[in-house]
């Protein structure tokens, strides 16, 4: 008899392993708090350093830039020489220049430096790929989706640590200490073991044994008995993968996925400051006119009635992980990332009323909510469909995509809205429209199916739920 990895994940189950593997890779994804210090930093050094407009966007725009750059590159490597080598590189640089960021003296340094810092979290989202290789099928998509709540936990966080650190210490310990999540992960990190996948795809079938033995002890769950088949060796991380017949319409329509989901999701981030200040759309034309005649330098600290707005729209993703967790396996992976579209793209066109307060904040609360678990669901789907020799490239070169959706936004939010309001909103609805139609025609379903090994196979025929192949068949 014979197993593969998919085979033993299955039968180990989930347990007390992957309940530390899921604190430890959230740790990583609670650097959520170092893209949300974006929208506290910019204001307060605006006025400190008295920077004219344009610096302060560029300051938000360079970790962007870094991100877009590197996310490629780290997926490259987790390919190449294993995610959790990728995972640790990436958290350590983040870490160390996300400290030095603080001790700044110039702008231009603080530039380079937060650039450095947004390099390094183009690698985190390695961790889903690390953590998704652990879990049983049954279990994959409600992890990866409460996985995601470290990030909307360090978001929140955030907010709260700006609100003690910010009237006192100022913003440079506030770099510092939003540090404080990575620098536990570097304490733990040496707990994490490598993806048994990735030990097997690189012939390295020994360590993939001890480490599957190593989580069933964990679990108290038995090993399949047998021998553990060693998949064909391919080469990894090559980005022609990604183009063969089978995955090239998949990629295409994922790239374009990931690019509205960062596109709208940042967007509305910056929207949702205009319009809170402005009351509702109607009012932003007028407002617009005042602004205008201010002299650029002008700034205005944030206050205890701007923190608690960022900390009520933050709120609202938790919201979004709860639906999608509650619809993600009985509908499927594709239709949750078009239904997260089609309402982020009503909600959209519903602000072309001129609605209160209130309701703009029903509507705000409603469309978030959705963008971010239409997010979180492309971070399950998009594992899942690509096999183990192209995973972690797969999910690099989207989340490098996403940069780029985030880089041109607010172009659109901020540059536009002074033009148009009317065109700002009509460009996101329609961009989550098409999203919607490409999640509809993506060729793939994951729902109810085992991670694919090798990419010499048809997808989805190695496993769907243990047992399903022969020997013959394992052996390829």
């Amino acid at each position: 008899d014979t197993f593969m990895v998919e085979d033993a994940v299955e039968a180990i189950g989930f347990g007390k392993f992957q309940w530390k593997l899921s604190v430890i890779t959230g740790l990583a994804w609670a650097n959520a708090m170092e893209m949300m210090i974006l929208s506290i930093l910019a204001p307060q050094l605006h006025c400190e350093w008295r920077l004219p407009s344009w610096k302060v966007a560029l300051l938000t725009s360079v970790v962007f830039v870094g991100m877009m750059s590197s996310s490629t590159l780290w997926g490259n490597i987790s390919d190449q020489y294993g995610r959790k080598t990728g995972l640790k590189i990436s958290v350590l640089w983040t870490l160390y220049y996300g400290i030095l960021s603080g001790f700044a003296p110039i702008y231009s340094w603080i530039l380079v430096l937060r650039g450095l810092v947004g390099f390094g979290i183009g690698g985190v989202p390695q961790s889903v790929t690390l953590y998704a290789e652990f879990l049983p099928m049954k279990a994959r998509a409600k992890c990866i989706l409460l996985i995601e709540v470290f990030w909307a936990l360090g978001t929140v966080f955030e907010v709260l640590l700006a609100v003690v650190v910010m009237p006192t210490l100022g913003w440079r310990w506030l770099l510092i200490l939003s540090a404080l999540p990575l620098l536990l992960f570097a304490g733990l990190c040496f707990w994490l073991p490598e993806s048994a996948r990735y030990d097997v795809l690189s012939g390295n079938q020994e360590k993939a044994l001890a480490t599957l033995k190593r989580i069933a002890t964990e679990n108290g769950a038995p090993m399949p008995l047998g021998k553990l088949v060693v998949s064909r060796q391919e080469d990894r991380g090559k980005m022609r993968d990604l183009f063969t017949p089978h995955f090239r319409w998949t990629t295409l329509l994922l790239w374009f996925i990931w690019f509205s989901n960062a596109f709208s999701y940042y967007g509305l981030v910056l929207l949702t400051t205009e319009l809170f200040q402005a009351g509702d759309v109607c009012s932003i034309s007028s407002r617009r006119q005042e602004v205008k005649a201010k002299c650029s330098l002008t700034c205005e600290y944030l206050t205890e009635e701007d923190y608690t707005d960022l900390l009520w729209t933050t709120l609202s993703e938790f919201p979004g992980v709860l639906v999608t967790l509650w619809i993600i396996d009985r509908i499927g992976r594709k239709k949750t990332m078009a239904l997260s579209f089609l309402v982020f793209s009503f909600c959209s066109l519903l602000l072309f009323l001129c609605v209160g307060r209130n309701v703009l904040t029903v509507l705000l609360f409603i469309a978030r909510a959705f963008i971010s678990g239409g997010f979180q669901a492309a971070y399950v789907y998009t594992p899942e469909v690509y096999p183990t020799a192209t995973r972690a490239l797969g999910l690099g070169t989207c989340s490098g995509m996403a940069r780029v959706g985030a880089l041109i936004t607010p172009f659109i939010a901020q540059v536009m809205l002074e033009s148009s309001v009317y065109l700002t909103l009509l460009v996101y609805s329609g961009c989550c429209l098409l999203a919607a139609l490409a999640s509809c025609f993506l060729p793939i379903e994951t729902k109810g199916r085992g991670l694919q090994e090798s990419s010499h196979k048809e997808w989805g025929q190695e496993m769907v739920g243990r047992g399903s192949h022969s020997p013959g068949e394992s052996q390829e």
